[in-house]
């Protein structure tokens, strides 16, 4: 059982939603037939929301490092020791302190290679921030801590990506961070994890334009024509399938995502809207570009169901399931890269 997937997952927001959707993902036990969970918090904590849900036949294995976890059971690893006051639904320190915590230790273990994956539940982005925690978010947070130069913000559902070129920056900040260069480095990184994360040999992805109806041929904007066509045609030279850029509100209206393996949109919301009401329930967010894997929910704290037992788990179950998908691809293509498909002598001495 060794090489049994191990999954750390942080417990985000301790007000919020977090561990209700966690402890609904671990609860059914047929989750132990694919991967080894480990969270990432404190059992008195995780006790307060277990009995907020009303369920009793439940309960963490606690170890104290991730080497220690059992493979049948669900673990923890206690990130504190002192007594935490919950205040369901209340955006306060006291959830971004133990939010902090909970992703620091699991996050130091990621990238050391005591787990395999990090799934991670969601944090408040205001009340995390501190001296330790400078950042827009889990993505850029992970980034920095496995020393990669870029990543991308990659939402997922049944058949549905959806990529951003600027992820948590103010709409005002949208226009002058759209580059060339950063339309080509998403474009490569989309591509590189369509072929060794999901294993689509020749993927097509479609990019949409800044402006309404992708500028209208420079009436309502030139960025389409001075910085995202040039990008995809230089894409297009270096063989990535790139087309567009296409109007973000038909493209999505008249579905035609769905001939694309990818889109990469150009801001936030322009990708997230679509994606949430397309995918919301079952979408994933997969930071990819690192050499760790991390994925999320595609949902927040949601500060107003936390302690109702009204949360959906389904996210962040899919979220888990798609860490395992590519842990698993990720080892295969490792294997088949390291020893290569070799000529046997028989068929060398036939030539």
């Amino acid at each position: 059982m060794s090489d049994k997937i191990k999954i750390g997952i942080s417990i985000g927001d301790v007000n919020g939603i977090g561990l209700e959707v966690i402890i609904k993902t671990l609860v059914d036990k047929r989750i132990l037939d694919y991967c080894t969970p480990i969270v990432y918090g404190q059992t008195k904590v995780a006790s307060f929301h277990r009995k907020t849900m009303g369920i009793e036949e439940f309960s963490f294995n606690v170890i104290n490092q991730a080497a220690d976890a059992l493979h049948r059971r669900a673990n923890m690893i206690n990130c504190w020791e002192e007594d935490v006051k919950i205040d369901l639904g209340e955006a306060n320190e006291t959830g971004g302190k133990y939010a902090f915590l909970s992703l620091e230790r699991a996050t130091n273990d990621l990238i050391a290679g005591e787990i395999d994956a990090l799934v991670t539940a969601p944090i408040n982005k205001q009340n995390i921030q501190s001296e330790a925690f400078t950042f827009a978010g889990h993505t850029e947070y992970i980034q920095a801590k496995a020393g990669a130069s870029d990543s991308l913000m990659l939402l997922m559902g049944e058949d549905l990506r959806v990529g951003v070129v600027t992820g948590h920056v103010p709409l005002s900040e949208v226009p002058k961070s759209i580059t060339k260069e950063k339309i080509l480095s998403k474009l490569a990184l989309i591509n590189q994890s369509l072929k060794s994360d999901f294993w689509i040999e020749k993927p097509k992805i479609a990019v949409l334009g800044l402006n309404p109806h992708a500028g209208d041929s420079g009436l309502l904007g030139k960025e389409e024509e001075s910085i995202i066509a040039p990008a995809i045609a230089e894409a297009n030279k270096n063989e990535l399938l790139a087309f567009g850029p296409y109007p973000a509100d038909g493209f999505f209206a008249n579905q035609s995502w769905k001939k694309f393996d990818a889109v990469l949109a150009m801001y936030h919301d322009q990708g997230l809207i679509p994606f949430k009401q397309l995918a919301f329930h079952q979408g994933v967010n997969f930071t990819a570009g690192l050499p760790v894997v991390r994925t999320s929910p595609d949902h927040g704290t949601a500060y107003d169901l936390a302690g109702k037992n009204e949360a959906d788990a389904g996210s962040f179950r899919e979220a888990v399931f798609t860490a395992i998908h590519i842990v698993k691809n990720r080892r295969e293509n490792a294997i088949l890269t390291a020893k290569p498909l070799k000529v046997s002598k028989l068929s060398r001495d036939r030539d």
